[in-house]
């Protein structure tokens, strides 16, 4: 069974033990936290809120990383066994130039991500590598954890990386060298917030063009998450009216107008809901894709792509009449739509095939 990029993962918690589900481009894969780290609570939540200790790194941190594969059981256990400067958070001066993000690409047949054996700077919450991400959440600098990485499920989706087809699970080390501060959501400037939601956006755009559809819904989600923090103060700006046109004069009033209006928040929520559905679509996930291009046509009932992908997942659930309607409404929008006029001519094409099977087996029982 699939799980949806949008949702929590869920987490397990055993006597030495801690489990969860991470995205990564070929699909989903369960890890397992076996030695090493703090035991916090991972989660997938893109806010940084998993580990409640001040020395743990939290969104927007610089974390210098390294994730080695062990090459057998005994080696595992010799690299988690070594000490190192537990619970000491190292800020960037002590860590040489570096306090930049190490600019790679998103590999389509990697799990891990991240170059092997090297230190590797990650901006916390970036989603550039899920796993690691997860990892690091709950460990202070100088910590060592040990994973086991297996796949969920099986078929097209799920990508293994060479040379270790044979060799699952998956065994890695991840080291936590050092970090800078970061902060909590709820910590975060309202317009520092609202860059990382267009980050995130513009980001799952990226991937999702290069292919990493499971990327692109992972970044789509962490930006709704973060966008529906902004919605109580979006609406409390408007119903202000004049006053935060007042406001505007001042420094405070020029942060504001860097803050989408009640409309913009609506249209922004509204596309990446259609950019969710398409996703979920593309992933197989036709249940899921109907919910999410429902929300986004009741945002936004003037968006003609969520429509179309509301059409397209309940035609995927046989529910023809509603896919009738969501292709009849995009008509209302885009007349003379070729791809609503298509959907509609093969609804009414499989209608006809329904019926005169029906009929068929009718005659044979009668």
């Amino acid at each position: 069974m699939k799980m949806d990029p949008g949702q929590p993962f869920q987490t397990l918690h055993g006597d030495d033990v801690t489990s969860w589900v991470s995205v990564c481009p070929g699909g989903l894969w369960k890890v397992q936290q076996t030695h090493g780290g703090s035991q916090q609570t991972v989660s997938n939540s893109g806010d940084g809120a998993s580990c409640s200790s001040s020395s743990c790194p939290r969104l927007g941190s610089l974390c210098q990383v390294r994730v080695r594969l062990n090459a057998s059981r005994d080696e595992a256990e010799s690299l988690v066994s070594e000490t190192g400067n537990e619970g000491q958070s190292v800020q960037p001066d002590h860590w040489g130039t570096e306090t930049e993000a190490t600019a790679f690409p998103r590999c389509q047949d990697s799990v891990l991500q991240v170059p092997l054996g090297d230190w590797t700077t990650l901006r916390l919450g970036e989603g550039q590598c899920d796993i690691t991400e997860a990892c690091v959440e709950g460990m202070r600098a100088g910590e060592k954890c040990e994973i086991q990485i297996s796949p969920v499920g099986s078929g097209p989706d799920v990508s293994v990386p060479h040379p270790a087809e044979e060799n699952l699970p998956l065994c890695a080390t991840i080291e936590l060298k050092a970090f800078t501060p970061g902060e909590e959501s709820w910590e975060m400037a309202l317009v520092e917030k609202y860059q990382w939601v267009k980050s995130h956006k513009e980001r799952g755009g990226v991937r999702f063009r290069s292919g990493d559809v499971w990327g692109a819904a992972d970044s789509y989600s962490r930006a709704l998450k973060l966008l529906i923090t902004l919605h109580g103060h979006v609406n409390e700006v408007e119903k202000k009216g004049q006053e935060a046109e007042e406001q505007r004069d001042t420094d405070t009033g020029d942060k504001l107008q860097q803050l989408p209006s009640a409309n913009e928040f609506k249209t922004i929520k509204a596309e990446l809901h259609s950019n969710m559905s398409l996703c979920q679509l593309k992933l197989n996930q036709p249940q899921r894709a109907m919910a999410s291009a429902t929300k986004a046509t009741h945002l936004e009932p003037g968006g003609a792509k969520a429509w179309y992908r509301r059409g397209q997942a309940c035609q995927m659930l046989n529910e023809l009449e509603e896919a009738r309607q969501a292709f009849r409404k995009l008509l209302e929008l885009q007349p003379e739509s070729p791809a609503a006029l298509k959907a509609l001519k093969d609804i009414a094409s499989k209608e006809k095939e329904g019926n005169a099977q029906g009929l068929r087996l009718s005659k044979m029982f009668s």
